[in-house]
Order: structure tokens, then C-alpha cells, then sequence
């Protein structure tokens, strides 16, 4: 089937939209471009909190991470340059060892539906069975604003799947959030192919009806060790580690959806449990960390499967012990902050605090949800400071109230707190890449935090030896001592509120 689409169903309004637009033209354009529906399902899924655009990296990494995880996966953009070559290089410094498909534009084709076009014809180009399962297809910010309409491409081409999907800065808050948006339309398709009939099985997978082990799928990015551990805490209860999601394949998605229980250890996948739900299966929120936290994610998992009191039970006496001692040999001892956009920052927060460390503050840029209830929950009740939906000022606030030892948290907190000689730790490469669950994780985290607990001599050192060199517009080489204009900044600062009412005056238009 290579039938054309009619043009007037394809084009944008006449007037467009920019990248340079606010978020709010933005979301008005959106919705005349016929995308309200969209909108409304995202600010269900992924609630907004104090601010109101993302603060930490392009929300569409996320997506575009889990496409470039998947083998036989063929990914496009379809986004202005400068937002695509963001992404891209950052999918590359991350490792990314494959090509990322671009579809340009410009103001004419955006606005007459010839983008469609292009991205269809892309589409059909890369469609090779021989070499790629699915293709996935993401619209970034100008393209969902301008209704460029991806669900109108076919469900399938020679057997390749094609999947669209939109995921804008405006609609999607996080790029922890985008990825339960591919994760969930990668599941919803799976599903329906399998209600359909029978699907592939994944490679050297034994179904649970075959192996007698009903199987845990694992819902969350974790690191590689973790579902080896878990695998390993629920062989005494009878049941197996199954995929975790987002899978590095397609087959995995029947694997996991053919599941016992669903373990959603990150909590913010919204969408993804909407489509195990669906398929009839129940989720557990938390995950194995600690002591007390394993003890209830045992207890609450094989409940959930339905397993016997005296093999959960067998389970847990596996297990605790080995976890307490590792907590005891590798005791943290510091006041901490703690902050992140990765979804695990409660599960490390609990952590810290079962291994002694004096933690004050956990902020997560990830929404409140029921899976994060627990944890929440347990946490406060030890009395950390909990807040969801964090934002760089409530991070920086928290720091400043609480002048901890040790800051944890993203780079511009890790920078806030060391120009203020405080040792500091980049919570998404030094802290969430490590083995977090059972007796590994436990003793995890210790080697990094109190090596970086004890750096503060040299933090002191640093900041003695540089005193005086200034800081801000007065920092660097000077042939003679600056001199301050506060009339510049007046004068800044009058023109930029100047814009920011004409802006509002539009938006009330």
C-alpha cells in the first residue's frame, strides 16, 4: 500500500510556528493543529509541578535513548536542526553506536504538508525486514505544534512496524517521562499483535508455562547486575526475572507481557502500566533496596503471585542478612542532599539512610505516582524532605537550608555547591549508573559517597588558594580592577520585563 494522503488533512495552519515560540503559542498551536487530545493525555499521564517547561536535558532524549537501546531499531527526528543536533550528540556521547535518522524541513514544507511527505517517504526507505524490526518515527516541538500527522503513516510496511509518536518539551515535562512515551506505545503495539495470534518468542526465552517459574517483569531502566540479583531473590519464591522494560529488543515486549507481576522499580512509567494493566497483569511499586525496603518488595511481590507465606518468608531469610551486613560494613556517615531527574532518586534516598548517612532533602523532577507512594512515604517518615516535580531553585533552596557535606544532585546543583567549596556528586553518572538492588547494592554506594565526603580539605585548599579572583561578570584576567555598571543591569532588566508583559498581553489575545 503506497497511497498518498490528501494534502489538506496534512497541512499546518498558514501561519506556523517557530522554535523561538513560548510554550504556550506553542500549546495553542498544538491544539488548533487538531492535537488536543494528545495534550490532554500527556498532562494527564505526566502532571506538571512549579515549573512549567523542562529543566533538565531535551525531554525527546528519553525516547530517543530507548530506540537506539533496541537492536533492529531504526530511529528518526523530525524536529528543528538545532534541537536535532542536540540530540544526537548526546545520544552519541552516551554511547549510541548507530545512525539517527533526520527528516528536514522548512517553513513552506512544514506548512503545506510536504514534511509528511518526506517523513513517509523516509519511512518506506528504511522499511527493510532484512535488516530492522520496527522503525520508530518522533515528532519533536515544531512538528507536534504544527499537527504534522504521524498516526496517519502505515501500522506496518513488509512487516516492519512503524511507530509514531509525538513528544514535545511542551507536553512531555522530563526526559525520564519520554521514555515510558515510546515504552507505552511499544507495549500497546505488541499487545495487539499478540491478542492477534502468535508472536516470535524472544531468543532463548522459556516461556513460564514450560519452565514452571512464573516470571517478574522489571519495569525501569536499571543497572545490568540488578536483574541478575533480583533473579536471584526470587528463586526461592518459584519465580523467575523476566525482561526489564524498556527491552533491547522487540520480541522482549511479549516476553514481558506474558508476566506474572510487573515491578515497576521506576515509578513515573504512566503509560506502560496502563498497557499491563490492560493486559491483565498487577503492578508493585519500589524495588529490593535496603533492608527494610527488600523485606516489603519480597513480601509484596510474591503475594502478589500468589506464592506461599513460608517461601516468601524463605526468601527474605535468604537475603536480609547478607544485605544488614553489607549495610553495616559500609556505614556512610555525612549530611546530604539529594536530587536528580532519573525517577530513581527515592530508591537511592532509602539507601542512604539505611546506611547512616543524615539525609535531609530528596528532590525528583518526576511526578508524584502510587508506585513512589511507598517510598515517599518511608522516607518522610525519618524526616527527609521530600518533593516531586523539584525544580532547579527548590534543589539550590534546599542546599542553602541545609548545608549538607555532600550535594548530590544535577549539574547545575554539582556546580552550585562546589563554587561554594562543597563536595558534590553528578547523581545520574556517579550515582544511578551503579547495582542498587539487594546485598550489591547495598554496599554500592559507599566507595563513591565517603570518598567524596572526604574530599572537602582539598575543596578548602582550592578555595583559599583562589580567593579574590572574583566571580560572575567579575571573574578572569583583568589588566586593571572591573568596574561595576549597575546601569546596565537596570537597564536589562527593565527591557526583558518590558517582553515578558508584551508576551502575556498575547497570550490574553
Amino acid at each position: 500500500m503506497n497511497a498518498r494522503i490528501p494534502s489538506a488533512e496534512l497541512a499546518a495552519p498558514a501561519d506556523g510556528v517557530g522554535c523561538h515560540a513560548g510554550r504556550a503559542q506553542m500549546q495553542q498551536a498544538a491544539q488548533a493543529a487538531g492535537n488536543s487530545a494528545l495534550l490532554q493525555r500527556y498532562a494527564a499521564d505526566y502532571p506538571q509541578g512549579p515549573h512549567d517547561q523542562p529543566q533538565s536535558m531535551c525531554p525527546a532524549f528519553g525516547s530517543l535513548r530507548v530506540g537506539l537501546r533496541m537492536r533492529r531499531v531504526a530511529t528518526v527526528l523530525s524536529g528543528s536542526a538545532c534541537c536535532v543536533y542536540g540530540l544526537t550528540f548526546t545520544s552519541h556521547f552516551y554511547g549510541a553506536r548507530r545512525s539517527v535518522g533526520y527528516v528536514p524541513f522548512n517553513s513552506e514544507t512544514l506548512v503545506t504538508g510536504k514534511l509528511f511527505e518526506d517523513i513517509r517517504e523516509s519511512v518506506f526507505k528504511l522499511a527493510d525486514p532484512a535488516k530492522v524490526d520496527a522503525v520508530v518515527v518522533i515528532n519533536l516541538c515544531v512538528p507536534t505544534a504544527s499537527g504534522v500527522p504521524l498516526r496517519l503513516l502505515p501500522r506496518e510496511i513488509d512487516g516492519v512496524r512503524i511507530i509514531g509518536i509525538d513528544v514535545p518539551g511542551f507536553g512531555v515535562p522530563t526526559h525520564a517521562e519520554a521514555k515510558d512515551v515510546l515504552a507505552g506505545a511499544m507495549l500497546a503495539y505488541a499487545r495487539a499483535e499478540a491478542q492477534a495470534g502468535p508472536v516470535q518468542a524472544p531468543r532463548n526465552w522459556v516461556p513460564p508455562a514450560r519452565s514452571g517459574k512464573p516470571t517478574v517483569t522489571l519495569l525501569g531502566e536499571v543497572f545490568p547486575a540488578d536483574p541478575v540479583g533480583i533473579g536471584m531473590m526470587l528463586e526461592p519464591m518459584g519465580l523467575a526475572c523476566g525482561p526489564v522494560v524498556p527491552t533491547r529488543e522487540w520480541r522482549e515486549l511479549y516476553a514481558a507481557l506474558d508476566c506474572a507481576v510487573v515491578a515497576a522499580l521506576h515509578p513515573f512509567y504512566t503509560a506502560s502500566v496502563r498497557e499491563f494493566e490492560a493486559a491483565g497483569r498487577a503492578v508493585v511499586g519500589s524495588a529490593p533496596v535496603g533492608y527494610e525496603g527488600t523485606a516489603e518488595w519480597l513480601r509484596a511481590v510474591g503475594t502478589a503471585c500468589g506464592v506461599a507465606a513460608d517461601k516468601i518468608a524463605a526468601a527474605q531469610n535468604q537475603m536480609l542478612p547478607a544485605i544488614k551486613g553489607a549495610l553495616a560494613r559500609t556505614p556512610i556517615k555525612g549530611r546530604i542532599t539529594l536530587s536528580g531527574y532519573e525517577g530513581s532518586e527515592l530508591l537511592v534516598g532509602r539507601l542512604l539512610v539505611e546506611s547512616g548517612a543524615d539525609l535531609r532533602y530528596v528532590g525528583s523532577a518526576c511526578p508524584r505516582t502510587p508506585w513512589s507512594a511507598a517510598d515517599a512515604e518511608w522516607l518522610q517518615a525519618r524526616g527527609v524532605r521530600v518533593q516531586f516535580r523539584a525544580s532547579l531553585e527548590q534543589d539550590l533552596a534546599a542546599f542553602e537550608e541545609f548545608a549538607p557535606e555532600l550535594a548530590i544532585g544535577t549539574t547545575p546543583v554539582v556546580q552550585h555547591a562546589k563554587q561554594r567549596a562543597t563536595p558534590a556528586l553528578y547523581f545520574t553518572n556517579l550515582i544511578s549508573a551503579r547495582p542498587l538492588m539487594g546485598p550489591v547494592g547495598a554496599g554500592s554506594l559507599a566507595q563513591v559517597i565517603n570518598a567524596a565526603l572526604a574530599s572537602k580539605p582539598r575543596f578548602d585548599e582550592m578555595r583559599a588558594f583562589f580567593e579574590g579572583v572574583g566571580v560572575g561578570d567579575c571573574g578572569g584576567v583583568w589588566s586593571s580592577p572591573p568596574q561595576p555598571h549597575p546601569e546596565y543591569r537596570e537597564f536589562h532588566l527593565h527591557k526583558m520585563e518590558k517582553l515578558a508583559r508584551k508576551r502575556k498581553a498575547e497570550e490574553m489575545v
